[in-house]
């Protein structure tokens, strides 16, 4: 690859999502100085990366500067929240770099899911019945109810001073189970959101905002996850612009009344029996999906250097794609959940359809439309490295 602008730095190339940027911005002829947590990290075998450096213990103040200067780096890529939170005080410890990171004013808006579902009212978006309980004492309209955490962020730290494992999303399916669950929570003296129950599958609507509109738009709909009752998408399906237009009109502009500016996507629970939508969260940051966008040529990086560093204002060319992306490994556990484990599934109302799953898992080894998070024939390296660190995980145990 022949370097056609100057050096962004990635901090976070330990995932496939981290991979997904690099492979964005390499094939735009971006030099990639990636920064991970182990030698082994996934992101270091790709082609694209053109350096690496071992994160260093202590705050990003401490030595980024340094690694700024000494790479070069004219643009700096982040995938972790905690990254993104410290890189918003770091704006002007850089000078003469782009931090193409979320400003704090923003950012902390779409990390507390009660601000964000408010200014969502506002715009004429459905959001989820919420409750914000100061005691176990709660009692929601109707069952079954889901446990969120506001700002997951903050929560987690409290939770760990009381030895308490965070959970992302707990179901309770009447009164007793409720009032258990919240009980759990008293000695840390804060509570979850309790949501009423969104029946549907996920829909994620990616936008890049700058000067208040959307320069790119990309499009999504869930069709696993890990786990089964809801969490990480591990295989995705894009969606051609013509469909959910409306709804796409309002994620844009609840992005515009966040002040929010670069990419972030949407998430939303669809169910097409009503064809209602119901907001879920925004994602402030590179969603675990972006492979499927890289894929589908919805380059939300590039976007957001092309315009920052070169000054370009064209518009982004609008993918038109119905490519879909697995994750294999987990999408893999998914579906040995669903043949041998099935009653561990919190969902109370998930329909488990076991045989039709192992087929289409099957079947994606030999779609040509299926495309994969790690593996791509232009830059296999990844992959291999990631059965080569499993293989030495399953050796050292």
């Amino acid at each position: 690859m022949t370097a056609a602008h100057p050096t962004a730095l990635l901090l976070g190339v330990d995932t496939p999502i981290g991979l997904a940027v690099i492979r964005d911005l390499g094939r735009h002829g971006v030099p990639v100085h990636g920064v991970g947590r182990t030698p082994r990290a996934l992101g270091r075998a790709s082609r694209y990366l053109t350096g690496f450096s071992l994160r260093r213990a202590g705050p990003l103040a401490d030595w980024l500067p340094a690694l700024v200067a000494k790479t070069g780096a004219v643009a700096v890529f982040a995938i972790a929240e905690h990254d993104l939170l410290a890189l918003a005080d770091l704006r002007d410890a850089v000078p003469g770099c782009h931090v193409l990171t979320p400003a704090a004013g923003p950012l902390r808006k779409v990390l507390d899911k009660s601000v964000t579902l408010a200014v969502a009212l506002e715009v004429g978006i459905d959001v989820p019945e919420s409750i914000q309980p100061d005691t176990p004492d709660v009692r929601p309209a109707s069952y079954p109810v889901v446990l969120k955490w506001a700002d997951p962020a903050a929560a987690d730290v409290k939770l760990a001073q009381h030895g308490i494992r965070m959970l992302k999303a707990e179901f309770c399916r009447d009164a007793t189970e409720l009032t258990q669950a919240l009980t759990r929570y008293v000695p840390v003296g804060i509570f979850p959101l309790v949501q009423s129950y969104c029946p549907g599958f996920g829909l994620g609507q990616m936008l890049h905002m700058a000067e208040g509109r959307a320069t790119l738009r990309f499009q999504h709909e869930r069709i696993h996850e890990w786990p089964p009752e809801g969490g990480v998408s591990t295989w995705c399906r894009a969606i051609p612009s013509d469909r959910h237009a409306a709804q796409m009109e309002k994620s844009e502009a609840l992005l515009c009344a966040l002040d929010w500016q670069g990419p972030a996507m949407v998430e939303y629970r669809y169910d097409p029996s009503r064809q209602a939508y119901k907001l879920m969260e925004v994602n402030g940051r590179f969603w675990g999906s972006q492979p499927l966008a890289v894929h589908s040529g919805a380059y939300f990086a590039w976007e957001a250097y092309r315009r920052a560093v070169l000054g370009e204002e064209s518009p982004a060319l609008l993918p038109s794609s119905e490519l879909e992306a697995r994750f294999l490994v987990p999408d893999t556990r998914r579906l040995l959940r669903l043949l041998f484990n099935r009653g561990s599934i919190a969902d109370p109302l998930f329909q488990a359809t076991p045989l039709a799953d192992a087929a289409k898992w099957l079947g994606g080894f030999v779609d040509p439309r299926v495309k994969g998070y790690l593996w791509d024939w232009r830059d296999p390296a990844p992959a291999l490295a990631d059965v080569a660190n499993m293989a030495l995980k399953l050796a050292g145990r």
